[in-house]
């Protein structure tokens, strides 16, 4: 009888990619991934940016390299974090990585033993709580409001919990909430952090996704003790396929990243650094994200309005300012996985909520995605997902 280790106890299937597979067929309206908007990739500037990689560097780009990357492109990674995010770093305090999934993963390994507490926000991002359990740790989950993780409680928790090893946030429009963390409240995280000394991961793929209001600074810009591991990703902003992401971290926590990368992964793609790298040099990313977030704004309107109109009163959900996705909580007595099936039935589907807490229950989450659908095919989803829930209202 073959026998595994302990940590495969904790890993399961993820319940996105269970329901992308079934979601896969042309006729279902999937609001379930988080999966940018295929028609917006610039296939023909990506083609353009490769072929000048292979022309000018094809060798190069063929070849190992560095584990930490390129330089150039980190030096590129370097300054948009602070164009865009008020982070004030260099080349050298960048690693890139294969998407931030990797970095995730890296980040439990860095900092935690068996036994050990990450401390989360409730709720929280279901890949990153299924890359942390490989390591066995607890988790403790901080109850949030329309602002984020609420900081007494987190405070409350940091006094008496002697076994934290690390903080996981996502402070801008939050997977799966939507919701942005206010200035206040991120001066109040920096000086608790800051107090207790606990590592930060703060997990940014969607801050530049924002459709209206003012860009919040980074935690990573307010950071004086070197105590925030920021986690980047052009997945969000150009293409996911690529899978190239990167970890921003001070010295000697950046050394331990790079270790596990080189024992995990030896380096990212050596080809999809260059391109990307190029397609910065050639042409206008920030024009290219400028339409990305013209395209949400529009979808995540026609979501909202067809929800306000469609979804009964017991039905309450967000409304985010960026990024790709609104969060639905509807009366404790209804399964949203049960409710799945009879959308799945009428070809909607969804992802439930209660992947997205490290306990049990919350059984009455609905997480949405905006970003991948055409208008027209929202406004159908939405409308036949009001007419569910409203079948499952008890009156």
């Amino acid at each position: 009888m073959i026998k595994f280790s302990s940590r495969m106890d904790q890993l399961k299937g993820s319940a996105i990619r269970e329901l992308l597979a079934l979601a896969n067929k042309p006729e279902v309206l999937s609001f379930a991934g988080g999966m940018p908007a295929p028609e917006l990739f610039p296939v023909d500037k990506i083609k353009a940016a490769t072929d000048a990689v292979l022309e000018e560097q094809g060798r190069v780009a063929l070849q190992y390299t560095s584990t930490d990357g390129f330089q150039h492109f980190r030096e590129q990674i370097a300054e948009r974090m602070g164009a865009k995010n008020g982070i004030k770093t260099d080349a050298s305090h960048i690693l890139v990585t294969s998407g931030s999934q990797q970095g995730l993963d890296y980040s439990a390994r860095v900092f935690c033993d068996k036994g050990d507490t990450i401390i989360i926000e409730s709720p929280s991002y279901l890949g990153a709580l299924n890359a942390f359990k490989a390591c066995e740790p607890n988790f403790v989950a901080i109850p949030t409001d329309e602002n984020g993780m609420i900081m007494e409680e987190l405070e409350k928790v940091l006094a008496t919990n002697d076994k934290v090893k690390m903080i996981y946030v996502i402070p801008d429009f939050q997977n799966p909430s939507g919701r942005t963390w206010p200035l206040e409240r991120r001066k109040q995280f920096m000086d608790i952090v800051n107090k207790y000394e606990i590592p930060v991961v703060e997990d940014n793929p969607y801050g530049e996704l924002r459709f209206e209001g003012e860009n919040m600074p980074a935690l990573k810009s307010m950071d004086t003790k070197g105590l925030v591991v920021f986690l980047g990703t052009f997945s969000k902003i150009l293409a996911p396929g690529y899978r190239l992401g990167w970890v921003c971290a001070d010295g000697e926590i950046l050394k331990k990243y790079n270790f596990m990368a080189q024992a995990a992964a030896l380096q990212a793609s050596t080809e999809a650094q260059l391109v990307v790298s190029k397609f910065i040099d050639m042409f206008d990313l920030d024009e290219h994200v400028a339409t990305i977030k013209d395209c949400y704004r529009k979808r995540r309107d026609v979501m909202m309005e067809t929800m306000q109109k469609e979804f009964p009163p017991e039905a309450k959900f967000t409304f985010p300012n960026g990024g790709l996705f609104t969060w639905v909580e509807l009366p404790d007595y209804i399964n949203t996985n049960e409710m799945a099936k009879e959308c799945l039935a009428q070809n909607v589907a969804y992802v439930p909520g209660d992947g997205f807490f490290p306990d049990a229950g919350h059984n009455n989450c609905i997480r949405l995605n905006y970003s991948c659908m055409p208008e027209d095919k929202i406004v159908k989803g939405m409308t036949i997902l009001g007419q569910v829930i409203k079948a499952n209202i008890k009156k």
